[in-house]
């Protein structure tokens, strides 16, 4: 029986072949139970998202499993079955380990340290097992692979820097405000990339929200899916001056946020702090509203910038997070090592022990007036013995499991003991 996780993902195939084989749940379930059907896996989970469909299996033969599912897979979604195997990578055993261990980990991800794939993964395993397609191997691949990734997040800042722009201004305002409770905003136009930065400012605690758009509707449109309060855009001087960040993203060609109106805007605030978010291009800010004390303004580019440089941050901690995953793993394939020697071992030593026992009977039967101090000596003695013998053979059958070659070494065990095979 052999671990074996076989996929294509955003890093080998084309976004279209993506699209084509993703399944909904109801069709998971149906391709889960006919791989169970088939026998040609006797474990499996299937992870399918918008980057990724992978199937992890335990078979006896890898690669016969691995056809057998993606034939079912192909034939579910009308794909032609070549065009899919051309692109398909495998991993076996140590490798397929190795990789489940990553992708929940969120190293194998299009963006690094994004937390939806450990979701996904939970997701696909809860599923298999609703569908009775998880045994003994998965459940525990999956188990741990999960608690590694749960420890990549708390001993790495693999997820702590913002690698979007929305959240890139988040975190821009977190640094100018010390915290975001309470700090009013105000969304000048109405553009998806600023509905989306005032919604990660909500959830971090800002409010109220204010929208002023130059059409009516799309105002009040856009503040009943944010919760907030429509704003005539004839009164945007006096919003303004009652808000703290103000995102920007109209489509107008000429400023839309003047130096004067600034100037007007900060009269009475006593330094609090204003904070311009300019998503729009051509920029909607004025480039001298910079200048004034208390007013911070960033553009599209000062974004971008943010956001590369905490891509950058982020890959480095990728480099500790990937060194800690080769740590787990080298643990879990020594773990497994070791429960698959254990039978012998148990073999072994109840082997000797019969040995030791019929000799020390045989022994005390010749000597009739043997006291119980000798009695005890001559266990003691063939125990101590028995324990020198197995020494080597145990050592030897645990270091060769954890570099992958136990299996000679079992075999070589049972034939020089004459032990049945458990």
């Amino acid at each position: 029986m052999a671990l074996v996780v076989a996929g294509l993902s955003h890093k080998n195939a084309p976004v279209e072949l993506r699209e084509q084989l993703a399944l909904e749940e109801d069709k998971l379930r149906e391709l889960l139970r006919e791989v169970a059907a088939g026998g040609a896996a006797r474990e499996a989970v299937v992870v399918s998202t918008c980057n990724r469909v992978e199937v992890y299996a335990v078979a006896d033969v890898p690669d016969e499993a691995r056809a057998a599912v993606f034939r079912q897979l192909c034939r579910h979604r009308g794909v032609d079955q070549a065009a899919v195997e051309a692109v398909l990578y495998t991993h076996v055993e140590g490798d397929a380990v190795r990789h489940a261990f990553r992708v929940t980990a969120s190293l194998d991800s299009m963006m690094i340290g994004e937390p939806q794939i450990l979701g996904q993964v939970k997701d696909a395993f809860a599923l298999a097992q609703a569908c009775e397609t998880v045994g003994p191997t998965l459940h525990t691949l999956f188990t741990q692979a999960f608690a590694v990734a749960k420890k990549v997040r708390t001993e790495t800042e693999i997820a702590r820097h913002a690698v979007s722009v929305s959240f890139a201004a988040v975190e821009l305002a977190k640094k100018i405000f010390g915290g975001l409770a309470g700090k009013a905003i105000l969304l000048v136009g109405a553009g998806k990339m600023s509905e989306l930065a005032a919604k990660h400012l909500v959830e971090q605690g800002a409010f109220p929200i204010y929208v002023a758009n130059r059409t009516w509707a799309r105002a009040q449109e856009l503040a009943r899916a944010l919760a907030g309060t429509p704003v005539p855009f004839e009164e945007l001087d006096a919003a303004l001056a009652g808000t703290d960040i103000v995102i920007t993203s109209t489509a107008a060609t000429e400023p839309v946020v003047t130096l004067p109106r600034v100037q007007q805007a900060m009269q009475g605030r006593r330094s609090r702090p204003l904070f311009f978010i300019d998503i729009a291009v051509p920029r909607n800010v004025e480039a001298s509203v910079d200048t004034l004390d208390d007013v911070y303004c960033y553009d599209i580019d000062d974004l971008h910038q943010v956001v590369d440089a905490n891509i950058r941050e982020r890959l480095r901690e990728a480099q500790r997070a990937e060194a800690l995953v080769d740590r787990e793993v080298a643990k879990y394939l020594a773990r497994l090592g070791d429960v698959e020697v254990i039978p012998t071992i148990v073999s072994l030593r109840e082997r000797l022990e019969e040995i030791r026992a019929g000799e020390v009977k045989k022994t005390l039967a010749r000597l009739q007036g043997a006291s119980p101090e000798t009695r005890e000596a001559l266990e003691a003695l063939s125990a101590a013995i028995v324990n020198k013998i197995l020494h080597a053979p145990i050592t030897k059958l645990r270091e060769s499991s954890r570099v992958g070659s136990s299996r000679s070494w079992l075999d070589l065990v049972h034939e020089l003991f004459a032990l049945g095979r458990k």
